[in-house]
């Protein structure tokens, strides 16, 4: 069973700094892929980064190369994604999402992902 919690959204100024934390309180993450999506208002869901290889490769888009990192401590299973020099475009509902397949590639999507979290808000003024 994968039960997957957000917590850290808020809102900030630009320029400001977010870390958004996710639990998984079932499986263990393993070599599953973990991966942070977005959603802001009109706009479809999109990735902003993964992390697979027992953490030790990572995926970025790439408007948030640069300013976002994405670890995770697995004993803990814990995701983090600490989002750095924050902008109004980066308001958006933010989810987490796994997997008990896809174990993670350079170009992943939504449809990859089977597990996801309820969401935690990032808004940025």
């Amino acid at each position: 069973h994968v039960q997957l919690v957000e917590s850290g959204g808020g809102s900030v100024q630009a320029g400001g700094s977010l870390r958004l934390s996710c639990v998984n309180s079932g499986r263990s993450y393993g070599d599953f892929c973990m991966g942070w999506f977005r959603q802001a208002p009109g706009k479809e869901r999109q990735v902003v980064a993964t992390i697979y290889h027992y953490g030790k490769t990572t995926y970025y888009h790439d408007s948030v190369k640069g300013r976002f990192t994405i670890s995770r401590i697995n004993v803990k299973n814990t995701v983090y994604l600490q989002m750095n020099s924050l902008t109004s475009e980066d308001t958006a509902l933010c989810y987490c999402a796994t997997d008990l397949i896809y174990s993670g590639s350079d170009s992943p999507t939504t449809a990859d992902f089977g597990y996801w979290g309820q969401g935690t808000q990032v808004t940025v003024s």
